[in-house]
């Protein structure tokens, strides 16, 4: 079990996110996860996303250093099966879409800018036209951070790589239209975490579900 990869975070927060992915997706397509880590949210949603009414495949992806990490996890955090996890640089080569919707959890903070800008410009390239991309994390606003925590949390990952840091919720849209996003809502999560969830344009999903909240 010692050899297992494990995230708290990732356990304490795939309930909250899941209710979100169900409010907001339609019954089926294919998603991609950018920098599925550990693998224990592919695990979890890929199979919450796939039993009716659900028919999502779910597709983990990790930086080639880290894939052995991740095929670690899947091999013993999955339940059923699920397309095998492909290596991705972000400021690479990307997979052959289109996805439906794109996913990606507490990465932004610690890619550096040039990488976050390259994450969004290789999701909007994959997306289909009206898809979904949904960011989850901590962010700043007009360089304001929500909660003491997560400036020392922006503090210590400074500290350690003066290119990671917490982002700006105007620096993420700037970047995101420019590569034809556009953010849609900002949706409260525990812990002081938001998801920023942006739709490629075009043509809009067939979301019966989606709530159009923000807050």
């Amino acid at each position: 079990m010692d050899d297992v990869p494990f995230s708290a975070p990732a356990e304490r927060n795939r309930q909250p996110i899941l209710e979100l992915l169900q409010a907001w997706l339609p019954d089926g397509g294919r998603m991609l996860e950018i920098g599925s880590g550990t693998g224990q949210h592919a695990s979890f949603f890929g199979t919450a996303l796939s039993r009716p009414p659900w028919q999502w495949q779910w597709q983990p992806s990790e930086r080639p250093a880290e894939l052995h990490r991740l095929n670690a996890g899947l091999a013993h955090y999955r339940t059923e099966g699920g397309p095998e996890p492909i290596a991705l640089d972000v400021s690479g080569a990307w997979p052959k879409g289109p996805f439906d919707a794109a996913f990606s959890a507490n990465t932004a903070h610690i890619m550096h800018w040039r990488e976050v800008v390259a994450m969004l410009s290789g999701v909007a390239r994959c997306l289909r036209s009206g898809g979904l991309f949904f960011l989850y994390g901590p962010f700043k606003r007009a360089g304001r951070h929500n909660a003491s925590s997560n400036a020392e949390f922006d503090a210590s990952l400074r500290q350690r790589d003066a290119e990671m840091g917490i982002r700006d919720l105007q620096d993420l849209d700037r970047e995101a239209e420019a590569c034809g996003l556009q953010r849609i809502a900002e949706i409260r999560m525990p812990a002081n975490n938001h998801i920023l969830v942006f739709r490629k344009a075009g043509e809009t999903l067939d979301q019966t579900r989606q709530p159009g909240r923000s807050s």
